[in-house]
């Protein structure tokens, strides 16, 4: 069986019944005992002994696949060659495709586009590379970059499995922005041959998306590529999560009649996210943050052998507090998870300055569920699409790309994402912000523009963009 995961709970199975034993009617009684409703019956092929059939079928809950499998796999005569859902034939052969812009109808259009006349645009590019960005996909085209260590909450499953991700991360790109993105998985990772195969497709891509790639590689990886590259490279795992997560924190604290210097915040999960999120923090005025993890509160009285770890302690914790997260929330205005399910307890949370703000964005199980609490915080948010105020990273790196290759940006820089973050959390007006809207929906089509302009403006007056006002 290929997946478990239902879409509406209806499931595609295709048998191959031998009619020479058993007739179709045998696993119609099958399916209806194992608690399947058919809907749909097509008969794919046919033969003297044999015949294949695809059944549209609709099943109360998940659990159903099981037992339709097994008790089909029972029959005598019944073939169960597959099952499938309606995710998995979404997927079938790939989610995104290539088209030519212009038809090729003709010898005259055979040699503009290819042989003998791209010799012509060739030569430009070799006379003159920044050409490359007017004449080549080059001007609107986006690598997205994974090993698959990190995919998802599915952890280390390699770059074949990543694929998936990486298309849909594509077609976000292409629907919400216009941007051409395309799948890259790597199979290595190792960080040298990561970066020196990233470096050497970098000529045919305005900018690159790192994506699911494990801490603390993740870290040089970037650092590296955005010293070397003369284009933008953005890890959406770090820098997406953070902008969002800012935007949303800046509605959060004018809720509650907070501001971000004046408040204490603890991040819980000290990894890619987290770090990059206490980094847009700092640069948006922080200045009472204290990081938790497995090993406790980091605090400069203690050395680190993680390098990320050991700079987070010397830029947080002002107090230099310790203990574990009982201690790290106890007073605290804001907490803000990105590590692991169920660990945030309702007592924490009382013990937690007077209605809180919570944003618990560890997926797929949030740190705590927010009805557990919703009657003691000012405002709760998660990385869930079933709860409210979502934060989620499609708000962010479309538009950031959008604007960076407008300007043609050399990088996206703290000022860039600080000024996505705040166009987001503009998009919501006064009128409309409330304690379960404090972030707009992804399909809010204001957003892409938003963020796009003032990315755009950001980069300008930070110097970094190489196209100006036309």
């Amino acid at each position: 069986m290929e997946g478990k995961s239902l879409d509406g709970k209806t499931i595609i199975i295709r048998l191959e019944i031998d009619t020479r034993t058993v007739g179709f009617g045998a696993a119609a009684a099958a399916l209806e005992t194992a608690g399947g409703d058919i809907i749909a019956i097509d008969v794919i092929q046919t033969g003297r002994d044999k015949t294949v059939r695809d059944l549209t079928v609709k099943v109360a809950e998940t659990s159903s696949i099981d037992r339709i499998s097994s008790t089909l796999s029972a029959v005598p005569g019944i073939r169960l060659v597959n099952i499938s859902d309606r995710t998995f034939l979404l997927h079938l052969g790939g989610k995104i495709t290539i088209q030519p812009k212009t038809p090729i109808q003709n010898r005259d259009d055979l040699s503009r586009v290819y042989t003998p006349e791209v010799a012509r645009v060739c030569q430009a590019i070799h006379a003159d590379p920044s050409k490359a960005f007017t004449l080549t996909i080059k001007r609107n085209t986006v690598a997205v970059v994974s090993d698959g260590s990190a995919v998802l909450g599915l952890g280390n499953i390699g770059p074949y499995a990543a694929m998936p991700v990486m298309e849909g991360k594509a077609m976000l790109f292409k629907q919400f922005a216009d941007v051409d993105a395309f799948p890259i998985c790597l199979d290595t990772q190792d960080t040298e041959a990561i970066i020196t195969a990233v470096r050497n497709i970098a000529p045919a891509f305005g900018g690159i998306n790192l994506e699911d790639i494990s801490a603390p590689r993740c870290f040089e990886i970037e650092q590296r590529l955005r010293d070397e590259l003369d284009i933008p490279v953005f890890h959406d795992d770090q820098h997406g999560t953070a902008v969002v997560l800012y935007a949303g924190l800046l509605n959060a604290l004018k809720l509650s009649g907070r501001t971000l210097a004046a408040s204490r915040i603890v991040v819980c999960g000290i990894g890619a996210a987290g770090t990059a999120c206490t980094k847009m923090l700092l640069a948006g005025g922080a200045t009472n943050i204290i990081g938790v993890d497995r090993s406790g509160i980091l605090t400069a009285d203690h050395t680190y052998d993680n390098p990320t770890w050991q700079w987070y302690a010397e830029h947080t914790n002002p107090h230099r507090i310790s203990g574990g997260l009982t201690e790290a929330v106890a007073g605290a205005d804001v907490f803000i998870g990105v590590s692991a399910g169920g660990i945030l307890t309702r007592e924490h949370v009382l013990s937690m300055a007077p209605e809180p703000v919570v944003f618990a964005m560890a997926n797929p199980e949030p740190e705590i569920r927010p009805e557990k609490v919703e009657d003691i915080v000012s405002v709760f948010a998660t990385g869930r699409s079933d709860y409210p105020n979502q934060i989620n990273n499609v708000l962010c790196f479309p538009g950031i790309f959008r604007g960076a290759l407008d300007c043609r940006a050399s990088t996206i820089n703290e000022e860039m994402k600080l000024a996505a973050a705040e166009a987001i959390a503009s998009v919501i007006t006064e009128n409309e912000l409330s304690r379960m809207y404090i972030i707009p929906s992804v399909f809010n089509t204001r957003v892409v523009e938003e963020v796009r302009r003032r990315v755009i403006d950001a980069a300008r007056r930070s110097g970094v963009a190489r196209r100006q006002r036309e």
